[in-house]
C-alpha cells in the first residue's frame, strides 16, 4: 500500500490539454473493495466486468460486494466517525477537502477520459463539465466546513452520523462529489456505492481520497448490483440514505426505511418542459432544446423531454430543429468531434428502443437524424416525435435517452396546465423574451429547477432537486449541506433535509 502523503503538501493547480489517446490512462485489470482506508479483496470472492459501452470491450473486473463486505465497510465507517471524523476541528476537515480538489484537478483528464470510456459520455463533456463541476463540489463544500455556525444562524449544527450513498450511472464522477462533498463538510463518514456500469471513476477517486490522507474509514466505497445498495440501506447502522437514480428504485428504499428513522434524500426521475414562447430568440432556443435532450445522450434526469411550442413558430421551430439534429455527430466519445456518445448500457438502449417502438404504435410522427451509427457499441440517433397526444406513454413516461416529444399551444394557461401535467416535477425550461412572461409561467411550474432562456446550468452554490415523483430532499448550495446535519434550536434536535 503507497505511503500517503503529508496533507500540507498541496500539489499545483494543473489544466490538462484535451484528451486525444488512452495511452496514459492507467486502469488496472481487476479493482478491489476501498474500506477503512485500504485496498481489500471482496468476502463474496466475486467479481463483474466493467465495459466500454463504445465498443462493448471489457475494461476491468470490479469486485462484488455482499452483504458482509457491506458490513465491514460501514462498521470502519462508524469507527472513523467516532474516533476520528465528528472530533476533528472543521478547519481540518476542509484542509483534507481542499486537498481532494486540488488533487481531482491534477489528475482532471485520466478522470476525463475514464469517465468516457465507462459511461459512454463525450469527451468534451466529461473534460469540461463533470470532472470541473465535480472539483468545484469538493472547492464549495470545504469553504462550508468551518462555518456552518453562519450557514445556520442560533442553532447547535452537529452531523447525523454514517451516510450510505447510492449513485446513478449517467454522471457517475459528479453524482460522488455532490454526496461526498456535502458529507464530510458536515463532520459525517460515507460509503458509497456507484453504479455498476460505471464504477470507475469512484474507483479513481477513493485513489485521490487515498492520496490525500483522508483518515481511514472516513469514505468506503463499495461495488456491486442491486443487493450491494440493498445492504447499505437495510444496515442499521446507517444513519442517512442519500439515492439518486430510477422513481421506482427510490420507492423501495422509502418503503425500506419506514419506520427506522433513517434520513434520506432520493432524487429521483424526471420528464421536464421545455417551453418555447412565439417572441422567443429561436436560434438560442434550437441550441437549447438541443442541449436539453441530447446532452449525455439524453441520460439526464433533468433532461427537457417534453418540447411545448407556441403554434405561431411551431413550423418553424421544428423545421430549424431538424436540420441541426441532422448536424450532430454520434459516435466515438474520446472523438472531440462527437456530439452524441454511446449509451450507458445494452439493456439501456433496449429500453429507448421499446419506446420509440411504442411511439410508432401511438401514431406519432417520428423523425429521426440521417447519421451514420458506429458498427459496434451501444448508439441511438437522435430521435424526436410529433402529433403526441398529452396521454401518450412517451409524453408521460421518463425514456432517458435522446427522444423528444413535440406538442403545440396556444396560451400561456394551456402550457403551464401540460407542463404540470406529468407524475414529475424535477426541472423545465422557458424561452421568451419578456421578463413578465418569464415570470409569470415559472411562478407556475411545480418544478424544483426552471431555467429562463438556457438549459442545463449548474452550479455548486444552487439547490437541485424536485416535488412529486422526483423525490425530495436537495443536493447543491446551503439546502445540499442542511441534508447533512442535524440543527439543535432550543433544545430540540430537528433534521432540515427535506426543506
Amino acid at each position: 500500500m503507497a505511503k500517503k502523503k503529508n496533507t500540507s503538501e498541496f500539489p499545483k493547480w494543473n489544466y490538462a490539454p484535451a484528451p486525444e489517446s488512452t495511452s496514459h490512462i492507467q486502469l488496472k485489470d481487476r479493482y478491489d473493495l476501498y474500506i477503512g482506508g485500504k485496498w481489500v479483496k471482496p468476502l463474496s470472492k466475486k467479481y463483474f466486468k466493467t465495459i466500454n459501452p463504445a465498443n462493448e470491450k471489457t475494461l476491468a473486473q470490479v469486485a462484488y460486494a455482499n452483504e458482509k463486505d457491506v458490513d465491514k465497510a460501514v462498521k470502519a465507517a462508524r469507527k472513523a466517525y467516532d474516533e476520528v471524523w465528528s472530533k476533528m476541528e472543521p478547519s481540518e476537515r476542509a484542509k483534507y477537502m481542499y486537498r481532494i480538489a486540488r488533487l481531482m484537478q491534477e489528475r482532471a483528464r485520466e478522470f476525463a477520459v475514464i469517465e468516457s470510456l465507462d459511461a459512454g459520455k463525450v469527451i468534451r463533456e466529461s473534460r469540461d463539465v463533470d470532472v470541473p463541476l465535480a472539483c468545484n463540489h469538493f472547492f464549495y463544500y470545504a469553504g462550508w466546513a468551518d462555518k456552518l455556525e453562519y450557514a445556520f444562524p442560533n442553532r447547535k449544527v452537529s452531523p447525523i452520523g454514517v451516510a450510505g450513498q447510492i449513485i446513478p450511472w449517467n454522471f457517475p464522477l459528479l453524482m460522488a462529489a455532490w454526496k461526498i462533498a456535502p458529507a464530510l463538510a458536515a463532520g459525517n463518514t460515507v460509503v458509497l456505492k456507484p453504479a455498476e456500469t460505471t464504477p470507475l471513476t469512484a474507483l479513481k477517486l477513493a485513489e485521490v481520497i487515498h492520496d490525500a490522507g483522508l483518515p481511514d474509514g472516513v469514505v468506503n466505497i463499495v461495488t456491486g448490483y442491486g443487493d450491494t445498495g440493498a445492504a447499505i440501506v437495510n444496515h442499521p447502522d446507517v444513519d442517512k440514505i442519500a439515492f439518486t437514480g430510477s422513481t421506482n428504485v427510490g420507492k423501495i428504499i422509502q418503503k425500506a426505511i419506514a419506520g427506522t428513522g433513517k434520513k434520506a434524500t432520493l432524487e429521483l426521475g424526471g420528464k421536464s418542459a421545455n417551453i418555447i414562447m412565439d417572441d422567443a430568440p429561436l436560434d438560442e432556443a434550437v441550441e437549447g432544446i438541443v442541449n436539453g435532450i441530447f446532452f449525455n445522450q439524453g441520460h439526464v434526469c433533468c433532461a427537457g423531454s417534453r418540447l411545448f411550442v407556441q403554434e405561431g413558430v411551431a413550423d418553424k421551430v421544428i423545421e430549424k430543429l431538424k436540420h441541426r439534429m441532422d448536424s450532430l455527430i454520434v459516435g466515438d466519445p474520446l472523438d472531440k468531434n462527437t456530439d452524441i456518445g454511446a449509451i450507458n448500457s445494452r439493456e439501456q438502449l433496449g429500453m429507448i428502443h421499446k419506446y420509440i417502438e411504442i411511439g410508432r404504435k401511438e401514431g406519432a410522427t417520428m423523425y429521426q437524424s440521417n447519421c451514420e451509427l458506429p458498427s459496434s457499441g451501444y448508439y441511438c440517433a437522435p430521435t424526436l416525435f410529433t402529433n403526441v397526444a398529452q396521454s401518450s406513454i412517451i409524453v408521460q413516461e421518463e425514456i432517458f435517452g435522446p427522444v423528444l416529444t413535440i406538442q403545440t399551444f396556444r396560451t400561456t394557461d394551456e402550457v403551464i396546465q401540460k407542463a404540470n401535467n406529468t407524475p414529475y416535477g424535477l426541472a423545465a425550461g422557458v424561452w421568451t423574451d419578456k421578463g413578465s412572461r418569464i415570470f409569470n409561467v415559472t411562478t407556475k411550474l411545480r418544478a424544483g429547477v426552471v431555467w429562463a432562456n438556457t438549459y442545463n446550468q449548474f452550479d455548486p452554490a444552487s439547490p437541485f432537486g424536485g416535488y412529486k415523483e422526483s423525490g425530495f430532499g436537495r443536493e447543491g448550495g446551503l439546502h445540499g449541506l442542511s441534508a447533512y446535519v442535524k440543527q439543535n434550536e432550543y433544545g430540540t434536535v430537528r433534521s432540515v433535509e427535506n426543506v
